[in-house]
């Protein structure tokens, strides 16, 4: 009873901050609508990292091993860094925890090389398919019709490259 009059609240509040939102000038509107990206995607991170935590997998280390994995044999230590958008010592001392708990291998490319290739263990393997029983981000999105997620994905894309471009001005 108390979980629903929760859940009733809070899709009153997002109501009510849609309906704010509509009567706002330009720039009020802006903001507020990164405000509500930025709580969607906390939102949906936090629900994910409660659900990936009953199987003892944190959510970054999961990005890498997705990562890793979509690069294949082609996966580095500084095009996993790129891919995740962190500091390459980031990642490095990340992957380093990974290794010592058996996740992946790190692999000198050449004898005298800097390079180092990553590829995952069978253990690594296993935590994937660990997490894809995990069906938070399947039913949030099965809310939305092919059409709305091909739309959203699509306007998304642009901020994105908007954002993009921004950063390379101010670099």
């Amino acid at each position: 009873m108390l979980k629903d009059v929760q859940l009733n609240n809070r899709i009153n509040n997002v109501l009510i901050e849609t309906n704010i939102m509509k009567k706002q000038n330009q720039l009020e509107h802006n903001f507020a609508l990164w405000l509500l990206i930025c709580k969607v995607s906390h939102d949906i991170i936090l629900l994910r990292q409660r659900e990936l935590n009953q199987y003892g997998i944190p959510e970054r280390q999961l990005l890498v091993l997705r990562t890793i994995q979509r690069m294949g044999s082609n996966a580095t230590l500084s095009m996993v860094a790129k891919l995740v958008e962190r500091q390459d010592h980031v990642v490095s001392r990340q992957v380093m925890r990974m290794e010592k708990d058996g996740l992946v291998n790190r692999i000198k490319n050449k004898p005298k090389s800097n390079v180092l290739r990553l590829e995952l263990t069978e253990k690594g393997l296993k935590m994937i398919k660990v997490a894809d029983k995990s069906a938070s981000i399947s039913t949030i999105f099965s809310t939305l019709s092919k059409e709305n997620r091909d739309q959203l994905e699509s306007i998304l894309n642009q901020i994105l490259i908007e954002v993009e471009k921004q950063t390379f001005k101010q670099n």
